[in-house]
């Protein structure tokens, strides 16, 4: 078990999902319970899912939270790419949360490979 505010992919999906909120702000009212709706769970799920995995005993536990926290920052990043061609977001935008996901998503799979090399 591990403290999950220690981890720099906890903190970078800690900073999107806020990046999120701010964006998602803008959306038009009739988006609110559909793709607004979506992208802030889809975000919240990947800091939720690496900190529920930090509280686990086994690492085969903590590897499948991040398998999930994986799964959901793909979910963000489509979501993502959906409101930039919606015209919802900017290029601007689009450009640096797409940095922020891509950085996410490969810390994410370093930190599965090593837990699953470390348990076998």
């Amino acid at each position: 078990m591990q403290n999950y505010k220690d981890l720099i992919v906890w903190q970078k999906s800690h900073l999107l999902i806020l990046d999120i909120y701010r964006i998602a702000r803008k959306f038009p009212k009739e988006e609110q319970y559909i793709l607004t709706s979506q992208l802030k769970r889809a975000c919240l799920s990947v800091v939720l899912n690496i900190v529920e995995g930090c509280g686990k005993y086994t690492d085969a536990d903590t590897a499948n939270f991040f398998q999930t926290s994986l799964g959901s920052i793909q979910e963000t990043e489509y979501c993502l790419l959906l409101s930039k061609e919606l015209e919802y977001i900017n290029t601007e935008e689009y450009t640096q949360l797409e940095k922020s996901t891509g950085a996410i998503k490969g810390m994410l799979i370093a930190l599965i490979k090593r837990i699953r090399d470390r348990s076998n």
